[in-house]
């Protein structure tokens, strides 16, 4: 315990030995250089500045001068232990992307241009007791983005507090905090650009941007370390990737979670699940999952099944998977406390000791969904390899995925909605010294080491098969083991584009794969309401329609065959555009590029766009931009904010002409003005795109029948990516997969199409591959190696179309006006 302390860093410093052929440091910034950073001596304080890559340098502070051990459930140690040389500097250091500086008791970063990335503010470190808080400069043009699916009025997150505590509670766009802690947060638009900076402190942390002091960031916690990442850009996406390279990126998932899934809490009974099966298929809705909430177990308790109700669960599985359908399984984290029942969890778990335990050495029980209920130890990894082993029978029954939901951890019939903060955790994990800990330490991270113990246990189980788990609750790092979705959402227009906010928002916090319950989990939406957000869903990461018990239904078709043919054809292009989105999460997996974006991410000049309202607009990948209304619920004209550089309609395929705007601030952004229809929503592709579409398909299980597409829109940078492996084993990991990127470009002679060398060694499941130009009018002489191609064109489409033998190997198509 530290007194209660106020460390103004301006302070008078002892002198330390300054290196040879360089200046006497300023007292206020007398430090020890180290190979990879220095150390300032702050009172009686010690900050530890090192770089562990050219542009990410990671801050401790002891404030007793003696610093805590160093392990992190978010960064792994290999990470932690990387770093580059830096060159010391009369107050600090530089590295080949930075200078970091302690003058006058306050760190600064900065480009090597002298640009200021991020700044303490005055007075920035406070101790009280346990607890410090910290303050960086908020500058005026800076805008703060991710922190995960925190709420708010606006993507940004300027001016608001918001604390970190895992809590299921029914959530507004007012309310905080929810169900995730992400401690990282984005500031763009500052004189050195973007920059990210992760706090990694798991206990009840708290951020304000520029809500009490409109000048400065303020962040702290009320006990454990003070250590941060501070992650230069300076773009947005540079950001990204780093926090990725520190905190993992998410595996890529099987291809039928990006599918269409359908869910509802519940579905009573296997006879309602397959009627419902069976109605999306002769509906031909495209679906790829059907989710089991709590209702398909035996009084509510995890890992059993009602005999009754499902009294063959591996059979309902096997029709499922024989139609296309995988079937996901919710398995929550609370274990029945039922001595003497033969409840196998409950037993095996007690004589293993593998249950968070009271103060007194007893076993914590809280009442969840079984009623009183005991709760795995994760942070033990005993516990987590038992929890894996609880996935034996449902793995050989053949479901494919698990909903681990409730794991904040949610305790009912409390005040708090969780377990005591002095409820006992051990760890014995990772780099961690094995200790006891308190819940109060260990809560926020609860959830993500739940998601990781079912994750690594199904990997044990099904080796050479990728783990799908998606979880509610979750910590930084947690999306190396689990999807996410926003939780227990509305069905409200105003809960709509929450979800827009919170899902860009979680891809730029690294959780790239998340989603929002379709229609909204509570409530009940009205038709149109519904047809808008199947919509949107199309174009979002995890695209899962999901409604509470005895809430209106949810499915499709429950607003009549006007409204489904809309939602249909919606689910229909999704499916249409997977090698796409495919191809997105191929990135992802490799680079941590989000497949949802904010429009800034890929043009930055948005980030600054005043003429239109951005607030519902996204980019996925950066060759699609979606602009649904502002107001969905009005049926007022709205600008659209198109980056200059030329775009084209998806829908009709031809180029779009905005206008240009009044307002510096708009940059060279164009203006469309866009008139909102209930059967439409406003999907622009950007030009020098090249963007594959398959035949539809039901399931994503099936083959195609027929060619791939390319749809090429001219323009500069023009290009687009292939990937495909067989959609669900980790066989991509050794080679099983094909990567092709293909490019274009135009000269006098026409349009030239390259194909470029294939990585991998997969074999796809198309022979010919037809290739459709946008604006293109008239006619057309094709050549490919010297042989003149049939060429067919659309006056009426204005594109040019012609098949070509899969481009297997390197080969460049010729395109001239004839």
């Amino acid at each position: 315990m530290h007194r209660h302390l106020k460390l103004v860093l301006a302070v008078q410093l002892a002198m330390l030995p300054a290196f040879p052929a360089m200046a006497a440091p300023d007292p206020a910034t007398a430090s020890s250089m180290r190979k990879d950073g220095a150390e300032f001596r702050i009172g009686t304080a010690l900050m530890r500045v090192t770089a562990l890559t050219d542009q990410i340098v990671r801050v401790r502070i002891a404030p007793n001068g003696r610093f805590p051990e160093d392990a992190s459930w978010a960064v792994p140690a290999a990470v932690r232990k990387a770093s580059v040389t830096v060159q010391p500097t009369a107050d600090g250091f530089t590295t080949a992307a930075l200078r970091v500086r302690l003058t006058g008791g306050r760190l600064t970063i900065e480009d090597r241009r002298g640009k200021v990335i991020s700044q303490d503010a005055a007075d920035p470190l406070t101790l009280h007791g346990t607890g410090f808080t910290l303050r960086k400069q908020l500058p005026t043009s800076e805008h703060i983005f991710a922190l995960g699916d925190k709420t708010g009025a606006d993507l940004d997150r300027r001016g608001q507090t918001y604390v970190d505590w895992n809590t299921d509670v029914p959530f507004s766009s007012a309310r905080d905090p929810i169900y995730k802690s992400i401690p990282f947060f984005i500031g763009a638009g500052g004189p050195g650009g973007s920059y990210g900076l992760l706090l990694d402190n798991t206990y009840r942390a708290s951020f304000d941007f520029g809500h009490v002091d409109a000048d400065a960031i303020t962040l702290g916690a009320p006990d454990g370390p003070i250590d941060y990442y501070l992650i230069a850009g300076p773009s947005t996406a540079e950001v990204v990737r780093r926090y990725t390279d520190l905190t993992g990126r998410a595996p890529l998932p099987p291809r039928w979670a990006l599918g269409y899934q359908q869910s509802r809490f519940g579905y009573m009974t296997a006879d309602e699940v397959r009627e419902v099966a069976t109605r999306l298929r002769t509906d031909k809705v495209p679906t790829d999952a059907m989710w089991l909430d709590i209702d398909f177990q035996d009084r509510n308790r995890p890992f059993t099944t009602n005999p009754k109700t499902f009294p063959d669960l591996a059979g309902l599985a096997g029709d499922l998977k024989r139609d296309g359908i995988s079937l996901v399984a919710i398995t929550d984290l609370h274990i029945a406390a039922a001595p003497n029942e033969g409840y196998a969890p409950y037993d095996s778990g007690m004589a293993g000791r593998h249950f968070v335990r009271n103060p007194d050495g007893s076993s914590f029980v809280g009442p969840v969904w079984p009623g009183p209920a005991v709760f795995p130890d994760f942070t033990d990894k005993s516990a987590r390899d038992w929890w894996g082993t609880l996935y034996k029978s449902f793995a050989a029954d053949g479901i494919a995925g698990f909903w681990n939901d409730m794991n904040e951890p949610a305790v009912f019939d409390t005040p708090t909605k969780t377990m005591p903060l002095d409820t006992v955790h051990h760890i014995a994990s990772d780099d961690f010294t094995p200790r006891d800990a308190t819940h109060a330490e260990i809560h926020n991270v609860f959830g993500m080491q739940n998601t990781r113990a079912t994750f690594e246990g199904l990997r044990t189980l099904r080796p050479d098969e990728r783990a799908f788990v998606m979880t509610r609750a979750t910590y930084a790092g947690g999306q190396r083991y689990a999807v996410t979705w926003t939780g227990d959402n509305s069905s409200t227009w105003d809960h709509l584009r929450l979800s827009v906010h919170q899902l860009i928002n979680l891809g730029l916090s690294g959780f790239a794969w998340a989603g929002a319950d379709i229609g909204g989990f509570t409530g009940g939406p009205s038709a149109d309401l519904l047809t808008r957000w199947f919509e949107i869903g199309a174009f979002t990461p995890i695209f899962r329609d999901h409604s509470d018990k005895g809430k209106p239904r949810a499915e499709p078709w429950v607003d009549g065959p006007d409204h489904l043919a809309i939602r249909r054809r919606f689910v229909e292009e999704r499916y249409r555009l997977m090698p796409y989105f495919y191809a997105l999460a191929d990135r992802n997996a490799r680079s941590g590029d989000p497949l949802m974006r904010p429009t800034f991410y890929d043009y930055p000049a948005l980030l600054t766009a005043r003429s239109c309202d951005q607030g519902m607009a996204f980019t996925v990948g950066r060759s699609l931009l979606v602009a649904p209304p502002p107001r969905m619920e009005s049926p007022q004209a709205y600008d659209v904010c198109l980056p200059a550089g030329g775009w084209f309609d998806l829908w009709s395929g031809k180029p779009v002409t905005g206008r240009p705007s009044a307002d510096k601030r708009d940059g060279d952004a164009l203006l469309l003005t866009e008139t909102p229809r209930l059967d439409r929503l406003p999907v622009y592709v950007r030009a020098g795109t090249i963007l594959p579409r398959q035949p539809l398909v039901q399931s994503l299980s099936e083959v195609p029948k027929g060619p791939l597409e390319l749809h090429i829109y001219p323009g500069e940078d023009c290009s687009g990516d292939l990937y495909l492996d067989d959609g669900h084993s980790t066989a991509f990991t050794r080679g099983a997969f094909l990567r092709q990127t293909i490019r274009c470009t135009r000269d006098g002679a026409g349009l030239h199409i390259l194909f470029d060398k294939r990585e991998g060694s997969f074999r796809p499941w198309w022979q010919h591959v037809a290739v459709i130009v946008h604006d293109w009018r008239g006619g057309a002489k094709v050549t490919q190696a010297a042989r003149t191609l049939a060429a067919k064109p659309d006056l009426a489409a204005e594109t040019l179309g012609f098949e070509i033998a899969d481009p297997a190997r390197v080969t460049e198509v010729t395109v001239a006006k004839s």
